[in-house]
């Protein structure tokens, strides 16, 4: 069995002081409210709900933490980029990230989802930047990559690419056609640091 297919929950925090014990590696990932974040993680992993899907748009308000194998976590940060939300709420996310980013030693990796029909806004560019800071490889997925034709869908990722040279690889992805999943799944493993043989990997199926 794979560590994906045996990820756990581990817990949630609003503030700082509850996040998990600094150890370890962990890869972060970010993405706008309706991006499409939550079924990113579900479908990299192979775990039909181990991220909570909605069809309500910034259901993710918390830092949630997931145990892989030991010493190896995934974290599902707070989705942005939505409208409806008091400038208290904005101004906690904000600070709560500044302290993820900041605070976190074992992180080691950062995936950022963006729409691909509407890529790069500014809670991306803000995301980005303090993985630049923290000095975090950072990868992009261009998620609902089936909603665009090919050749629409190829210019996104090549401009896309040209944005971010020096500071994120970027791919194209689909969740719920599976395009892009091995290759990113292959970058996750990378920034975990393990394996990528089909039998040694986390994402071995």
């Amino acid at each position: 069995m794979s560590a994906y297919s045996e990820a756990r929950y581990l817990t949630s925090a609003n503030k700082a002081r509850q996040f998990v014990d600094d150890e370890g590696r962990e890869v972060a990932f970010a993405g706008r409210s309706n991006a499409g974040k939550s079924s990113a993680i579900n479908a990299i992993t192979g775990r039909r709900s181990l991220a909570r899907t909605s069809k309500t748009p910034g259901r993710t308000q918390l830092v949630n933490f997931f145990a892989l194998e030991p010493g190896l976590r995934l974290v599902d940060l707070p989705g942005y980029g939505f409208a409806k939300v008091p400038e208290a709420m904005r101004r906690h996310w904000r600070g709560l990230m500044e302290a993820y980013f900041s605070s976190r030693a074992t992180l080691s990796g950062l995936f950022v989802v963006m729409d691909c029909r509407r890529p790069m806004t500014d809670g991306d560019r803000q995301m980005l930047e303090w993985a630049v800071a923290a000095r975090c490889p950072a990868h992009v997925l261009l998620t609902k990559a089936d909603k665009l034709s090919r050749g629409k869908a190829s210019a996104v990722l090549h401009a896309t690419r040209r944005e971010l040279t020096g500071v994120a690889t970027v791919q194209l992805f689909s969740a719920t056609k599976r395009l892009g999943v091995a290759e990113a799944r292959d970058t996750l493993n990378g920034m975990l640091g393990v394996a990528t043989d089909k039998k040694k990997g986390p994402g071995a199926r």
